[in-house]
């Protein structure tokens, strides 16, 4: 089905429902539609024409239209289209009915437009904040166009009354806090676990402690050419994926086309950041299990990569190389043979790796059949990556929506049936030495020319958009971007992986046991935000509360004084 096709249905289907068509390049459009209508049609693309949803982005678009905008973005993979579902509220009292009832994996999306925005979304089976602190004032909205960059408003005196409201225990179990601090997690968050003796019945879960206000800094206060540079800071693993993404997206927006050799470098060292990523995962998954040879030989296969990536980039992980319009370092020729002999060697111990882990019937016994994710509830959930794809979902930037180098030579997509935490493993392990291949192979390709487009405007328009994906090593990121006046976006909308795959976690572990919960929430490889608001529990009264940040400084400081003083 082609764009035009689809528009035509749903033209059939809704009527005058569809007030307005864009499609500002081929495959990519954005449908305007009553808010009456928004949850039907949502739903006819959800479960009429198999689209699955990526996330929501809400515009303040009060100074234009006196409303918010409010895209739901949507892919139709099989098709290679993204489909946007736009419907704008007016600005007093806004709110819109939610689609999640019809659309399961827009949850958090709808919940953070509520947080964010200040667009009540309604009909949410929970309506709980999800972004913003507990103390965070009410009708306080950090993306609405009247707040500025750096602005705080007054919050809570620390007194406790401004708690986050946990899902209430059910009845005959006991709480198991996990977090904010765990010894297996790379960065603090926090479970609570629901268990009946050593089985987990149920859990919620409390993150974004610490809101970096990226999306807003690029709003308000960066222009074009300085986001990717942020950008790629978004994740300490993944930065050279969310620089790309807002690229190409950017490139779309304003109508630039970067050079095919440019397109050929960021494949590659997108490649090159999908191995070293899942060797860091591997080892980190054998320490989680306490298996901690996996741990000392993926980490020491990946140094060689790292010092590879520095060689080219000048940096061994943050290579500050993407610019709207291609990359600001060629790679020269001579270093060809190098990286060849580079990724051959660390295909040869992969594979050696490989063989061990499949041998292995301990490792296998804590992963087979464990955190299992069935193919129903990943589709549901719109699960991505290799939780999706170990969950049997070909679900692949690379493949569904191409961009970099990957039209010209395709990346393939691999799948596991099992669903369970032994699959994504299988998954990461079998991608490892599908991108030492994809190397090899872009590498031969590569064409000689530019790294650098030459046909940028000095002015850009307001009001174009672009929207991206690049297949990041956890799974697909999305860029969303409506290009503004004074040289910077009017939106610029972010969604990393974790953010969609963290949803399917209660399903994951519900009935299995405490012990798992670390590797199957591991199984994912979770990138959550670096910090974490702290809850103290009296142990002698049970009691609990939240600090504030800044009674955590005050009493932080009043420690440290005190051991000064001893």
């Amino acid at each position: 089905m082609t764009t035009a096709e689809l528009v035509r249905a749903l033209r059939h289907d809704f009527g005058a429902a569809i007030q307005s068509v864009e499609e500002p390049v081929s495959d990519k459009v954005r449908v305007a539609v009553t808010p009456e209508s928004v949850v039907a049609v949502a739903k006819s693309l959800y479960r009429d024409y198999g689209a699955r949803f990526l996330i929501t982005a809400g515009i303040d678009s009060r100074k234009d239209r006196d409303g918010f905008d409010v895209d739901h973005i949507f892919s139709l993979d099989k098709e290679q289209i993204f489909f946007i579902v736009r419907t704008t509220v007016p600005s007093d009292g806004p709110h819109v009915a939610a689609i999640t009832p019809e659309v399961p994996a827009a949850a958090w999306a709808e919940r953070e437009l509520q947080d964010l925005l200040g667009v009540k979304a309604d009909g949410l089976l929970d309506g709980r904040r999800l972004i913003l602190p507990d103390d965070w004032p009410e009708g306080v909205h950090p993306l609405r166009k009247d707040i500025k960059y750096g602005d705080w408003p007054p919050l809570g005196d620390g007194t406790g009354e401004a708690t986050y409201p946990w899902k209430p225990a059910p009845e005959g179990t006991s709480t198991v806090v996990v977090g904010p601090f765990f010894p297996v997690l790379e960065e603090p968050t926090q479970l609570r676990l629901y268990v009946d003796g050593e089985r987990v019945i149920d859990c919620d879960y409390r993150g974004f402690y610490n809101h970096r206000a990226i999306e807003k800094m690029g709003d308000s206060e960066l222009t074009y050419n300085e986001i990717p540079f942020v950008a790629e800071r978004i994740c300490g693993i993944c930065g050279f994926i969310h620089s790309s993404c807002y690229c190409e997206a950017a490139e779309e927006a304003l109508g630039i086309t970067a050079p095919r050799r440019a397109r050929y470098i960021r494949s590659l060292m997108l490649e090159l950041e999908r191995i070293h990523s899942h060797m860091l995962w591997t080892g980190i998954a054998g320490h989680i299990l306490g298996f901690d040879t996996v741990l000392m030989q993926t980490w020491r296969m990946r140094e060689p990569l790292m010092w590879l990536c520095e060689k080219i980039s000048g940096n061994r992980k943050t290579y500050g190389m993407n610019i709207i319009g291609g990359v600001r370092r060629d790679i020269s020729r001579d270093l060809y043979p190098e990286i060849l002999s580079v990724v051959e060697k660390i295909e040869q111990e992969w594979a050696q790796l490989y063989d061990a882990v499949q041998g292995d019937t301990i490792l296998k016994a804590r992963l087979v059949g464990v955190g299992m994710l069935p193919e129903e509830t990943a589709k549901a959930l719109a699960a991505v990556g290799p939780t999706g794809r170990g969950s049997n979902q070909a679900i692949d930037a690379r493949a569904d929506h191409p961009y970099a180098a990957y039209d010209e030579v395709p990346a393939k997509v691999i799948t596991h049936p099992d669903c369970d935490n032994w699959a994504r493993v299988v998954v990461r392990l079998e991608e490892t030495l599908e991108s030492v291949r994809w190397i090899r192979e872009g590498l031969k390709e590569m064409p000689d020319g530019p790294v650098m487009a030459t046909d940028i405007a000095e002015t850009v328009p307001a009001g174009h958009w672009g929207v991206c994906t690049v297949e990041a090593p956890r799974g697909e990121a999305i860029h969303y971007l409506v290009t503004g006046g004074d040289n910077r976006p009017d939106r610029w909308r972010v969604r990393a992986p974790t953010y969609a795959n963290l949803q399917a976690l209660p399903s994951m572990i519900k009935d299995e046991t405490i012990a798992d919960v670390p590797i199957t929430l591991g199984s994912m490889d979770p990138c959550f935000s670096c910090t974490e608001r702290v809850e103290v529990v009296n142990m002698r009264s049970g009691e609990a509360e939240t600090l504030t940040h800044q009674e955590l400084l005050t009493r932080s400081r009043a420690a440290t004084e005190r051991l000064r003083g001893r």
